[in-house]
């Protein structure tokens, strides 16, 4: 079974790789053209649609309320999985990410990341600063966010949420737009950050209704992270809860 998961691994790999050497030239576009950021989202859709077609592993995207493309939101998923990332890209809205900025050291993809997304150190003050005016920044340029509140992989336990960080809610109330947040509640079985290997299993991602900022002042920020955590929390433990129950009456 190892052997078998080993070689789906090497498979999907090579399907990301296929497919960002294809879609390479067009991300340019939006690098010279800074105006045609939208191509930004829409080229992760269709590299994230593909690669989980190719790599046989079915999802599922489920909104709890349709979210209205002429808003700005920032979208907060749970983070259990390296595989998170491409499951964030089957947003039906465009978004760019704000993530890490060990991601920018990885040769050529590492490239157009940084110049399409917005990268941070977590352990810079400086960094931390200068992520947060360009997160501003962007959506007054009209891109809406993904960010993950938890500020990465932190979980020792699978699938039980890290605290969450301040900078997605303070945006949020700053700028008085909306956050989504977002439940993924199966990525940990297929890829687990400790082990790495594929699983399969089906992929769902689900959105719920946003949770609007108008009004909110930043003494509310404690009060909306926990808003925000009891959502995502809950369907964690309902679709856990159903897959569970799935394979004991299997």
């Amino acid at each position: 079974m190892k052997a078998l998961r080993v070689l789906h691994t090497g498979y999907g790999f090579v399907v990301f790789g296929l497919l960002f050497a294809i879609l390479l030239p067009f991300l340019f576009i939006p690098i010279i053209f800074p105006g045609q950021h939208k191509l930004v989202g829409v080229l992760n859709r269709w590299w994230a649609r593909l690669m989980f077609i190719f790599i046989l592993i079915p999802f599922r995207v489920e909104y709890r309320n349709k979210p209205d493309p002429k808003k700005r939101y920032i979208f907060c998923p749970n983070h259990f999985s390296y595989l998170d990332i491409p499951a964030m890209g089957l947003n039906r809205l465009n978004a760019v990410f704000v993530g890490k900025n060990e991601i920018s050291k990885v040769p050529v993809f590492g490239y157009m990341y940084r110049k399409l997304h917005i990268t941070v150190n977590r352990s810079s003050m400086k960094s931390r600063s200068e992520s947060l005016k360009q997160s501003m920044a962007a959506i007054d340029e009209g891109k809406n966010l993904v960010i993950f509140p938890e500020g990465g992989i932190v979980t020792h336990k699978d699938p039980v949420m890290g605290k969450f960080k301040d900078g997605a809610f303070r945006i949020a109330i700053e700028k008085q737009i909306a956050i989504v947040p977002v439940t993924i509640p199966f990525n940990w079985i297929i890829l687990p950050p400790d082990q790495f290997l594929l699983r399969w299993h089906p992929l769902t991602v689900v959105f719920h209704e946003p949770i609007e900022t108008i009004g909110l002042t930043l003494n509310d920020v404690d009060e909306l992270k926990k808003k925000v955590f009891h959502i995502i929390n809950h369907e964690l433990d309902r679709q856990l809860h159903h897959e569970n129950r799935s394979l004991v009456t299997g």
